[in-house]
């Protein structure tokens, strides 16, 4: 099969300064990509900015003999936005691409977890992937193509201890993907998600042994990310990544059981346990619609 080449299309990245998004960047660019470099350039809490992370990329990109630019915009600020998408039209004219990887962390357990924490983790992460893609999907829809990736991440998929507000930022983004998959179908607009597991400038303080960092290199990432932007890519899809280790997460549903004949009360649920929680035969569904169907079939008997 040939390669996944990127000639002619245009991308942006955000959080693109280091880590997982420098990565993701470099590589589009390898592969013939023009890309927008966007980095606040701020401290992992979300505070400070400046430009000289994304400069930086962009010199790194122009030095292979590929085209990008810098972008310093917050993807939590709406003018700052709609000037990163006004930046890339005026320069290039389209936008194919959109890998929302800005993020930021505020670790504590949730009895010691201000508020201003959650609203700043949720501000960056779900707004911040939401404001970007909300401000180009009628661009993508008006050309009939369009590749987004939004980063969750297994603490919004299965917990992880003083991360409430990582993990709800992170699972809603979930949430997001799976309606957008449906709404940008019939303009072939496919999004999905990557879950990855990298050793980045977000993950230094939760001591990752040194043995490990060479395995978990954000470069180990990216391939699954590249394939997730691709004209052959899937669409609703969580995509979780690390040490070259790739597979898919999904939700699924038991089929469950109907307590219309043995009355609907607390004690009936507790006595189906059970039943209700036995796997077999569960589902990933594709859209809400089908969970209606499952429980349509279930009251005729099905």
């Amino acid at each position: 099969m040939s390669d996944i080449r990127f000639d002619g299309k245009v991308a942006i990245v955000t959080g693109a300064g280091g880590g997982l998004g420098r990565c993701h960047a470099l590589e589009l660019a390898r592969r013939g990509a023009k890309v927008v470099i966007n980095d606040l350039g701020g401290a992992m809490d979300g505070t400070g900015g400046n430009s000289a992370a994304a400069e930086a990329v962009v010199a790194e990109i122009k030095a292979m003999g590929g085209e990008a630019i810098a972008n310093g915009a917050s993807v939590t600020d709406d003018a700052g936005v709609a000037g990163l998408i006004k930046q890339t039209m005026d320069q290039w004219g389209r936008i194919d691409i959109l890998i929302a990887n800005a993020g930021i962390l505020r670790d504590k357990s949730f009895s010691k977890m201000e508020i201003a924490d959650f609203d700043a983790v949720m501000g960056v992460h779900l707004m911040g992937t939401v404001k970007p893609v909300k401000a180009a999907w009628e661009i993508m829809k008006a050309q009939n193509y369009g590749r987004i990736v939004v980063t969750t991440s297994s603490t919004g998929l299965y917990g992880n201890f003083g991360q409430a507000n990582y993990g709800a930022a992170k699972l809603s983004l979930v949430g997001f993907m799976n309606t957008m998959k449906i709404e940008g179908m019939k303009n072939n607009i496919r999004v999905n998600a990557i879950s990855p597991v990298a050793a980045t400038r977000m993950t230094a303080g939760i001591g990752i042994p040194e043995s490990l960092l060479d395995l978990l290199k954000p470069e180990l990432v990216t391939p699954g990310v590249i394939y997730l932007v691709s004209d052959d890519a899937p669409t609703g899809t969580i995509l979780t990544a690390g040490a070259g280790v790739f597979a898919v997460a999904a939700i699924y549903e038991t089929d469950g059981v109907c307590l219309k004949d043995g009355g609907i009360t607390a004690e009936e649920v507790r006595d189906n346990w059970a039943k209700i929680t036995d796997p077999a035969g569960q589902e990933h569904y594709e859209q809400g619609g089908a969970q209606t169907a499952k429980f349509m079939r279930k009251l005729n008997g099905g």
